[in-house]
Protein backbone atom coordinates (compact mmCIF):
# COMPACT_ATOMS: atom_id res chain seq x y z
CA UNK A 1 0.00 0.00 0.00
CA UNK A 2 1.12 3.48 -0.66
CA UNK A 3 0.31 6.14 1.84
CA UNK A 4 0.67 10.01 2.11
CA UNK A 5 0.92 11.55 5.04
CA UNK A 6 -0.88 14.71 6.89
CA UNK A 7 1.87 17.02 8.00
CA UNK A 8 0.32 16.09 11.71
CA UNK A 9 0.46 12.15 11.53
CA UNK A 10 4.33 12.83 9.98
CA UNK A 11 5.63 15.10 13.14
CA UNK A 12 3.49 12.96 15.16
CA UNK A 13 5.10 9.68 13.92
CA UNK A 14 8.55 11.03 13.83
CA UNK A 15 7.92 12.28 17.54
CA UNK A 16 6.68 9.13 18.93
CA UNK A 17 3.47 11.29 19.81
CA UNK A 18 0.29 8.82 21.20
CA UNK A 19 -2.01 11.03 19.01
CA UNK A 20 -1.16 9.15 16.40
CA UNK A 21 -3.73 5.89 16.05
CA UNK A 22 -2.60 2.85 16.13
CA UNK A 23 -4.07 1.95 13.00
CA UNK A 24 -2.28 4.70 11.77
CA UNK A 25 1.32 3.75 13.50
CA UNK A 26 0.97 0.38 12.21
CA UNK A 27 0.77 1.21 8.58
CA UNK A 28 3.18 3.50 8.87
CA UNK A 29 5.91 0.91 10.79
CA UNK A 30 4.71 -1.60 8.13
CA UNK A 31 8.08 -2.44 5.84
CA UNK A 32 5.09 -3.50 3.12
CA UNK A 33 3.82 0.21 2.93
CA UNK A 34 5.78 2.73 0.75
CA UNK A 35 5.20 5.74 2.76
CA UNK A 36 5.45 9.34 1.16
CA UNK A 37 5.34 12.88 2.71
CA UNK A 38 4.59 15.60 0.33
CA UNK A 39 6.74 18.91 -0.53
CA UNK A 40 3.95 20.93 0.71
CA UNK A 41 4.34 19.32 4.35
CA UNK A 42 7.74 20.17 4.29
CA UNK A 43 6.75 24.22 3.08
CA UNK A 44 3.97 23.96 6.04
CA UNK A 45 6.37 23.05 8.48
CA UNK A 46 8.89 25.10 7.68
CA UNK A 47 6.61 28.50 7.15
CA UNK A 48 5.53 27.21 10.94
CA UNK A 49 8.80 27.09 12.12
CA UNK A 50 9.40 30.61 10.78
CA UNK A 51 6.49 32.14 12.57
CA UNK A 52 7.20 30.13 15.85
CA UNK A 53 4.08 28.44 16.04
CA UNK A 54 6.46 24.92 15.75
CA UNK A 55 9.47 24.21 17.70
CA UNK A 56 11.42 21.15 16.35
CA UNK A 57 14.46 22.25 18.77
CA UNK A 58 16.39 22.57 15.11
CA UNK A 59 16.27 24.30 11.66
CA UNK A 60 13.30 22.93 9.93
CA UNK A 61 15.96 22.23 6.75
CA UNK A 62 18.20 19.48 9.82
CA UNK A 63 15.05 18.08 10.90
CA UNK A 64 13.26 17.04 7.70
CA UNK A 65 16.45 15.84 6.42
CA UNK A 66 17.32 13.60 9.72
CA UNK A 67 13.82 12.57 10.23
CA UNK A 68 13.26 11.51 6.49
CA UNK A 69 16.41 9.66 6.28
CA UNK A 70 15.64 7.86 9.92
CA UNK A 71 12.25 6.93 9.00
CA UNK A 72 13.29 6.13 4.78
CA UNK A 73 9.83 7.52 4.20
CA UNK A 74 10.02 9.09 0.50
CA UNK A 75 9.19 12.87 -1.29
CA UNK A 76 6.58 13.33 -2.98
CA UNK A 77 7.11 16.67 -5.15
CA UNK A 78 4.37 18.82 -6.52
CA UNK A 79 3.40 18.25 -10.15
CA UNK A 80 2.05 20.56 -12.43
CA UNK A 81 -0.94 18.35 -12.54
CA UNK A 82 -1.33 17.92 -8.43
CA UNK A 83 -1.38 21.90 -8.40
CA UNK A 84 -3.90 22.69 -10.78
CA UNK A 85 -6.45 19.55 -9.24
CA UNK A 86 -6.98 21.98 -6.05
CA UNK A 87 -8.68 24.12 -8.49
CA UNK A 88 -11.62 21.31 -9.11
CA UNK A 89 -11.77 20.50 -5.62
CA UNK A 90 -15.17 21.67 -3.37
CA UNK A 91 -14.18 24.17 -0.86
CA UNK A 92 -14.87 21.87 1.77
CA UNK A 93 -11.61 22.58 2.99
CA UNK A 94 -10.05 25.87 2.72
CA UNK A 95 -6.79 25.20 4.52
CA UNK A 96 -4.20 25.30 1.07
CA UNK A 97 -1.51 22.73 2.30
CA UNK A 98 -4.50 20.25 2.97
CA UNK A 99 -6.17 20.97 -0.32
CA UNK A 100 -2.76 20.36 -2.03
CA UNK A 101 -2.12 16.79 0.08
CA UNK A 102 -5.81 16.01 -0.87
CA UNK A 103 -5.21 16.90 -4.57
CA UNK A 104 -2.27 15.08 -4.35
CA UNK A 105 -4.01 11.55 -3.21
CA UNK A 106 -6.39 12.04 -5.77
CA UNK A 107 -4.20 12.13 -8.58
CA UNK A 108 -2.04 9.47 -7.37
CA UNK A 109 -4.82 7.44 -6.51
CA UNK A 110 -3.07 6.97 -2.73
CA UNK A 111 -4.43 6.66 0.46
CA UNK A 112 -3.88 9.76 2.97
CA UNK A 113 -3.10 9.19 6.68
CA UNK A 114 -4.49 12.21 8.72
CA UNK A 115 -6.89 12.83 11.88
CA UNK A 116 -8.68 15.55 9.86
CA UNK A 117 -12.15 14.15 9.59
CA UNK A 118 -13.00 16.76 6.81
CA UNK A 119 -10.76 14.84 4.34
CA UNK A 120 -13.51 11.81 4.55
CA UNK A 121 -15.85 14.57 2.43
CA UNK A 122 -12.95 13.87 -1.04
CA UNK A 123 -12.60 11.09 -2.36
CA UNK A 124 -9.43 9.52 -0.65
CA UNK A 125 -8.70 6.53 1.64
CA UNK A 126 -7.74 7.90 5.13
CA UNK A 127 -6.88 4.58 7.15
CA UNK A 128 -6.76 6.22 11.08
Amino acid sequence: MIVLLDTHAFLWFCQNDPSLSEAAKALLEDPANQKLVSIASCWEIAIKVGLNKLTLGEPSRTYLANALARTMFGLLPITLEHATAVEALPLHQRDPFDRLLIAQAMSESIAIISADLIFDRYPVSRPW
